[in-house]
This record gives C-alpha cells, sequence and structure tokens, in this order.
C-alpha cells in the first residue's frame, strides 16, 4: 500500500442490509457506478458480505459492505446472516433496502422484519436510511416519503443521486477525531520511530501501522527519522538535536527503552494505535489484570488481521511465553484472528488484543464494549509489554491523565 493510499480501517464503511431480493447489490452498483456485486432474480445470491474500497462523492474514501439477505434460510442461511449480523459491529451508516412494491400477507411480513432490522440499528447507534427500491414500477406521482426514507430505482437510476446526498450527511464530518500523533506535534519537531526488520515484516515494505504513523508526522509538518533497533544508541548521539519522541514496535520495547535517555518520551505503535481508536484508558485499566493471572486462567489473544504466522510470531508465540515467564503461572492461551471474535467471553480471564491497525473504530469499541459488558479486562500488546517491563509509565507520559480518554 502507497503512503498516499487511505487504509480500510480509516475509511468510512457503509452497509448495504435487506431481505432477499429487495435488490441490495443492484442498488450497490448503482451508488458504486460500477459492478461491485454479482446481480441475479435468484434469491440469495449473495451469499457473503463483500467488502469493496473506493471513493464516494461526496462522501470521500469509503468501503462500501453488501450483505447477504437477512430472511435467508436453512442452516448454511443462518450462516450467512450471522455473517451479515457481524458486518454491524463495523460499518459507520446502513443502507437499509426495502422493496417499494408491497401488497398482502408477504408484504406485511417483510415489513415486519425490516422493521426489526431497522431496531438493530437503533440500538447500536447506527445512522441509516431506508432506500424504497423498484420504484420505477409504483405509479406517479410517487407517494410521500418519511424523513428517514427514499425513493429510489435500481434500475432507472431514479433518487441515486439523493441517496449518495443523503448517506454523506448521515455520516460524522470527522473533524475533531484524534490522529495517531499529529496532534502531539508541531512544525519542524522530527521523531525517531523504530521498525525492527524481522521475518514478520512484509518484504520489501513496513507494516501498515508504522506507515501510518510516519504518514501523520509528515501531516504535522513535522518529520520522521526511521531507524532498526541496533541503529538508534548511535542515531541519538548523533543527532545533534533532541527528538520530541522516540516511537518503537513492541517487541523491542526494553531495548529501545535502555538505549533512549529518560529525557526523550517514549512510547509505541501499538500504545499510539489504543489512544487512535478510543480505547487507551481501558487498556491501560484491563492490563492490571495480568498480575493476578494463576494456573488454569485462560488467556484470549486477538489479532485483526490474517497475516501468515511466523515462527516467532509476537501474538501466538513471544506474548504467551512473555506472559508464562512474567506471571510463573500456566494460562491456557486461545487465538482469534480477521473478524472472528467470540460472542462470549465469559472463559477468558484477560483479552489481549494487536494494535487493531486493520479495523476500524466502531469494531475497535465494539469489542471493547463486548469486554466490558462481560466484564473481561481487555487491554492490548504495547500496554502489556510496557507493564511487564516496568516502562508503562513512561510510554504514557506523552498524553496524560489517561483517565482523560473519550468514553461513550
Amino acid at each position: 500500500m502507497g503512503l498516499n493510499e487511505t487504509p480500510s480501517a480509516s475509511r468510512v464503511h457503509i452497509g448495504f442490509f435487506g431481505l432477499r431480493n429487495t435488490g441490495k447489490s443492484s442498488l450497490l452498483n448503482a451508488v458504486a457506478g460500477q459492478d461491485l456485486a454479482v446481480v441475479s432474480e435468484v434469491k440469495g445470491t449473495t451469499t457473503d458480505p463483500v467488502y469493496k474500497s473506493m471513493e464516494l462523492l461526496p462522501l470521500g474514501p469509503v468501503v462500501i459492505i453488501d450483505t447477504p439477505g437477512m430472511d435467508d434460510t436453512g442452516g448454511l442461511g443462518a450462516e450467512r446472516v450471522r455473517r451479515a449480523m457481524r458486518v454491524m459491529n463495523r460499518i459507520d451508516a446502513a443502507v437499509l433496502v426495502s422493496e417499494a412494491v408491497r401488497a398482502g400477507e408477504a408484504g406485511a411480513v417483510a415489513g415486519a422484519a425490516e422493521e426489526e432490522l431497522a431496531c438493530l440499528f437503533r440500538d447500536r447507534g447506527i445512522p441509516f436510511i431506508t432506500a424504497r427500491n423498484k420504484c420505477d414500477l409504483l405509479p406517479c406521482p410517487l407517494p410521500a416519503a418519511g424523513e428517514a426514507e427514499l425513493f429510489v430505482s435500481a434500475r432507472t437510476g431514479a433518487g441515486v443521486n439523493a441517496l449518495k446526498e443523503k448517506i454523506a450527511a448521515m455520516v460524522p464530518s470527522g473533524s475533531g477525531k484524534l490522529r495517531i500523533v499529529g496532534d502531539l506535534l508541531s512544525p519542524s519537531d522530527f521523531v525517531v520511530l523504530v521498525t525492527p526488520i524481522d521475518k514478520a515484516a512484509p518484504k520489501g515494505r513496513l507494516i501498515l501501522p508504522q506507515q501510518q504513523t510516519i504518514r501523520d508526522i509528515l501531516e504535522a509538518d513535522a518529520a520522521a527519522i526511521v531507524v532498526k533497533e541496533h541503529e538508534l544508541r548511535y542515531t541519538l548521539e548523533h543527532l545533534g538535536k533532541k527528538p520530541r519522541m522516540v516511537i518503537t514496535d513492541s517487541q523491542v520495547f526494553a531495548k529501545v527503552s535502555a538505549d533512549t535517555p529518560a529525557s526523550i518520551p517514549l512510547t509505541s505503535f501499538s500504545i499510539l494505535f489504543a489512544r487512535y481508536k478510543g480505547f487507551l484508558a481501558s487498556a491501560v485499566k484491563g492490563v492490571r489484570r495480568l498480575d493476578s493471572i494463576t494456573d488454569g486462567d485462560r488467556v484470549l489473544i486477538c489479532e485483526g488481521c490474517t497475516h501468515h504466522r511466523q515462527c516467532d510470531d509476537i501474538g501466538s508465540v513471544k506474548i504467551p511465553r512473555w506472559i508464562r515467564d512474567y506471571t510463573g503461572a500456566a494460562p491456557g492461551f486461545a487465538f482469534t484472528s480477521g473478524g472472528d471474535f467470540p460472542a462470549d467471553l465469559s472463559p477468558y480471564s484477560l483479552i489481549v488484543h494487536c494494535g487493531a491497525c486493520m479495523l476500524n473504530e466502531r469494531e475497535t469499541r465494539w469489542r471493547e464494549q463486548c469486554a466490558a459488558r462481560q466484564k473481561v479486562p481487555m487491554t492490548n500488546y504495547g500496554i502489556l509489554v510496557a507493564h511487564m517491563q516496568g516502562i508503562l509509565e513512561r510510554s504514557l507520559s506523552l498524553f496524560p491523565p489517561i483517565t482523560g480518554e473519550r468514553e461513550d
């Protein structure tokens, strides 16, 4: 990914929902102006959520998601519905696609099912618009539309531009959102980034959190100096000017802390991303549970991506080893990746999450809220490692007080 491309996690996510054969995929294609989703008269053509990153004017960079029909049947259909429901955890806005033409008992049943969907959006705080599709089959003039609905036709394009405008109006502008690090910098500052190049690093490029952080530094009119961990001490000694801060990969936290003078603020990419995603305060609170882990406790380790695991992978190998060494206990470990996140968290004493660079803020906060509702402490890689190394207080000094973090 180039530095000028907007990562999926930073894009507005818009989901298209509805029953089978209401024309969700056709309407999505009309809104996108291209054939993103397979269209057919056969019910249940969309079998899995389909994600497409694109530019949607007047909104900008978005991810549009087509979902299976929420009335799908049978064992396989139930799994499709479950996957469609999971999409709700990550969307910023929804389009509820309904047929404009309804009659008789079937129409009443569909109306009740769609109202149930609308209730789910309201309960989750997801702004939505109801698109009454196939309005070209209605006699003119069209009925009056409600405040949160619109008559459209995927076939003729009627109402599609108005639907785009309504979608854009539903989504918050984003002003006032936290940045990764840019709000902590002034023009002409410079930052030293410590980026180990190991087997887990993508061939020929930096990992996504490092790319995004560099971009944010540049947007603050500051400078980024990138080094490997063994070059840090020499670099700091020969810069001639104290950097605003040092940011490190969590895997080398201990060495970087030892090589960075106490007068220079130090933190990690993972800690910055906990703040960026809005759950730094609860993650700092959650890490305290580590100190009471005992034999037989279960720890859930979650990653938001599905990268190929190496022989010394941080999530599945290093962190379990470090936890066993730190606690002197023998807890059990479970692992999830990508979009998987257990509905039932009760078996776990602690959740350790990655930096969530591949998850948008809504999904990250949803996971945090699931853990809070079930009273399971949750932290992340960088905070856990800093705590075990005894440098957590130092790594949080850039943004006190932690209790001042955003809360919903």
